[in-house]
């Protein structure tokens, strides 16, 4: 069996029994847990047809190949895969497009964590190189809590194309990268705009620093020199909203 084909944790199966029910083939419990977070799932997961099996903790492990499946394992039909196409029918549908471009981002932890600021910062739509960079696993959708199963995720064949793309569609391009002139706070991060993030390591890329329409940093007070991409990701986006909403 296909890790990606494998969905774990509470907020993420919730999320699918929620917004695709239709892609949960089967279902496994925790033996002998009853509480109020996990029964809900099994009673709805029950309603639409799937089959659930009570199972031990190590079955759920291996399954889940994580002792973090809190109690519930679903086996999914692997999601549609987005790609530019899809990309140009969301930009149709909206007048002031906000979007995250992500550059290279390998960890599926910072992922998870990038979708879940997404989702919280009302990020229509996250894009991704589909080379060198991680894709929806069991782990992004664990640690994403629900969002995997709500932000799409658009897979790009070139990455710098496809910011030229959308630039021409009205989209302004701002990048963040340590050794800018300009701090965020001095951004102007209102209209259709798309915030791109380099890699844990690496930053953005040439080609996708160029692609930008500007370069901002985060302002750093103390000794460290560079934030976790989630993290940056975070501030990044929750300016983006404060402007948005003065």
């Amino acid at each position: 069996m296909k890790k990606q084909d494998i969905i774990f944790g509470i907020h993420a199966v919730e999320a699918l029994l929620r917004n695709a029910p239709e892609r949960i083939i089967e279902l496994w419990a925790l033996q002998g847990r009853e509480d109020e977070r996990v029964l809900p799932l099994i009673n709805s997961a029950t309603q639409f047809g799937v089959s659930v099996q009570r199972s031990s903790r190590k079955v759920l492990d291996d399954k889940s190949a994580s002792s973090q499946h809190q109690g519930i394992v679903a086996r999914v039909k692997p999601a549609k895969i987005l790609t530019e196409n899809d990309l140009d029918v969301l930009l149709e549908k909206t007048d002031q497009a906000f979007l995250l471009i992500l550059d290279g981002v390998t960890d599926p932890h910072n992922l998870g964590a990038c979708l879940r600021n997404a989702d919280a910062a009302g990020v229509q739509g996250i894009i991704v190189p589909k080379d060198n960079s991680v894709g929806l696993t069991a782990t992004v959708s664990k640690v994403a809590c629900g969002a995997a199963e709500t932000i799409p995720l658009f897979q790009v064949t070139n990455l710098a194309r496809t910011m030229r793309h959308i630039q021409q569609k009205g989209v302004w391009i701002i990048g963040a990268a340590g050794e800018a002139d300009c701090e965020l706070y001095q951004a102007d991060l209102k209209g259709s705009l798309a915030i791109a993030m380099g890699a844990e390591d690496k930053g953005l890329r040439r080609l996708t620093r160029e692609s930008c329409d500007s370069i901002v940093s985060i302002p750093m007070a103390g000794s460290v020199s560079s934030l976790n991409v989630s993290v940056a990701t975070g501030i990044c986006l929750f300016e983006a909203v404060r402007q948005r909403k003065a």
